[in-house]
C-alpha cells in the first residue's frame, strides 16, 4: 500500500505583504536593535531566500521581541547567553552582541553573560564568544575614532581676535 503524500503549502515572496502592520512592527524592532545595518541584513537575507527573511522579520522581532513582559535589554543579554552556549552562531552572537549594547547594555554586563556560561558550554565556546566579543568592542571604538575625527574636521575653527 503506498503512503500519500503530504501536500505541501507553496508560498512565494509575493504572498507577504512588507507594508502589513506585521512586517512594518518586526523591521522597526530589527531597526532598534541592529542600528543602520537593520536593513541591508534583512535584504542580504532575502536576496538568498525571501521566506526566511520573512519569518526573521515577523517571527522573532514582530512577535517576540515586542513582547513587554521583559525589556529588550534583558532579551538581548539572554540571547547572548543563548548564541554563546550554541557555540556555533558566531555571525548571528556578533549581531546580538551589538543589538545588546545599543539596547543598553554595557559591556561589563555582556562580558559577565559570557564568562557565567562557561559552566553550560564550556571554554572553548566561551572563548569564541569573548572573541566574537572583542570584534564588536574594537569595531566601536573604531567606529567611534572615526566619528571623532570627523567631527573635529567639521568643527568650526575659533577666531582669534
Amino acid at each position: 500500500m503506498a503512503t500519500p503524500k503530504a501536500k505541501s503549502k507553496k508560498i512565494s515572496a509575493s504572498t507577504h505583504d512588507e507594508n502589513s502592520a506585521e512586517y512594518q512592527r518586526g523591521m522597526a524592532e530589527i531597526r532598534k536593535q541592529l542600528g543602520p545595518m537593520a536593513d541591508s541584513y534583512i535584504r542580504n537575507i532575502k536576496a538568498l531566500a525571501p521566506e526566511f527573511a520573512w519569518v526573521n522579520v515577523t517571527f522573532p522581532f514582530a512577535e517576540l521581541y515586542t513582547r513587554d513582559v521583559i525589556d529588550l535589554k534583558t532579551r538581548e543579554l539572554c540571547t547572548v547567553a543563548a548564541l554563546t552556549v550554541q557555540g556555533f552562531s558566531l555571525p548571528e552572537l556578533k549581531l546580538h552582541i551589538g543589538a545588546a549594547l545599543r539596547c543598553g547594555a554595557s559591556r561589563a554586563q555582556v562580558a559577565e553573560i559570557i564568562t557565567q556560561m562557561i559552566a553550560y558550554c564550556g571554554f572553548p565556546a566561551a572563548t569564541n564568544a569573548l572573541m566574537t566579543m572583542k570584534a564588536v568592542f574594537d569595531e566601536a571604538d573604531a567606529a567611534d575614532k572615526q566619528g571623532t575625527k570627523r567631527r573635529k574636521k567639521t568643527a568650526p575653527k575659533a577666531r582669534r581676535t
